[in-house]
């Protein structure tokens, strides 16, 4: 899990994903000559601050979002949403503007001309407009659970670099902006589309504990949230994972999304599955996953890689 902890402590909410950006290849650029096949890198200049990496032959492409959620400086001390962060007085939030890195307390206040309440933070001094805040990091760990913020979706990045190490033909793709209204995905999917041919894709992300979906029982394959997947492809999943041994429950809401939404409108026929680890307290600072079932997501997806 150093991997993991490593990576959740990096900044990088919706707009700011270049820390992560950087540590990913660097990352790849340290790894791969253990890994099964050295990938082609697409990044840089066109890519924004996303990512793609190419293996072998590829038939099937992992999405996983590399944005978090978090806050934006707006004037005196007031702060704006990035994405739906929980929103708890008393919250530690870190960021760095011109004057250096800064901690600071989550305040909400009355606003007396909207007779609302608004977000702020509590500081010794102003900070920069456009400063970008997020959760400070505090990483919990038992022989069961791993804990912190940003689980969504460094826990879904984490993964699509584990199953990297054995991928012998395939695509991993780091988008961004997933957390606040996507983006990216439109023209990464166009040149996986018209440069591979590939058109059906997992999307490597983490899903909530439900009623329905526990602790316990395994990876999550979602049969649906706000958005509808074609079901035949979503059986063909279901029956490769029906004749392992990796523990799965299948998932049914109503909302929720993910970069799937762009691949499903875009002008290419793709075909998606989400499939993730469940966790809980939902994009706060106290994101908790059952590490069996991290472990069962990694091995589901170095099955699908090969079989789909």
């Amino acid at each position: 899990m150093k991997l993991l902890k490593e990576m959740c402590s990096i900044h990088a909410p919706s707009g700011n994903e270049v820390a992560m950006t950087k540590f990913l290849l660097n990352y790849v650029k340290k790894n791969e000559k253990s890994w099964k096949v050295k990938p082609k890198i697409f990044s840089g200049d066109g890519f924004q601050d996303c990512i793609i990496l190419v293996f072998g032959k590829p038939k099937t492409a992992i999405f996983a979002h590399i944005d978090s959620i978090g806050f934006t400086v707006r004037y005196e001390n007031e702060l704006v949403k990035i994405g739906g962060p929980q929103t708890v007085e008393g919250y530690d939030l870190v960021g760095k503007d011109s004057k250096g890195e800064v901690e600071v307390k989550l305040k909400i206040e009355e606003d007396k001309n909207n007779f609302e309440k608004k977000l702020a933070y509590s500081f010794n001094r102003v900070l920069d407009r456009g400063t970008s805040l997020t959760f400070k990091p505090n990483w919990r760990e038992t022989k069961e659970y791993v804990q912190c913020c940003y689980m969504d979706n460094r826990l879904g990045v984490w993964n699509a670099l584990k199953v990297a190490e054995t991928l012998k033909d395939g695509i991993i793709c780091f988008s961004c902006w997933e957390e606040h209204g996507g983006g990216s995905i439109p023209y990464l999917q166009k040149l996986i589309f018209e440069k591979y041919k590939v058109k059906q894709a997992l999307i490597s992300d983490i899903t909530w504990v439900t009623k329905g979906v526990k602790f316990g029982n395994g990876v999550a394959i979602s049969l649906r949230d706000s958005l509808i997947p074609r079901k035949s492809y979503v059986d063909r999943i279901i029956e490769i994972a029906k004749k392992s041994k990796i523990k799965y429950q299948l998932e049914v809401e109503g909302s929720g999304g993910s970069d799937a939404k762009e691949l499903q409108m875009s002008n290419n026929p793709w075909d998606w599955c989400f499939i993730g680890a469940p966790e809980d307290h939902v994009h706060s600072p106290d994101e908790k996953v059952y590490k069996n079932d991290i472990h069962a997501m990694v091995e589901l997806y170095k099955l699908l890689m090969v079989k789909l």
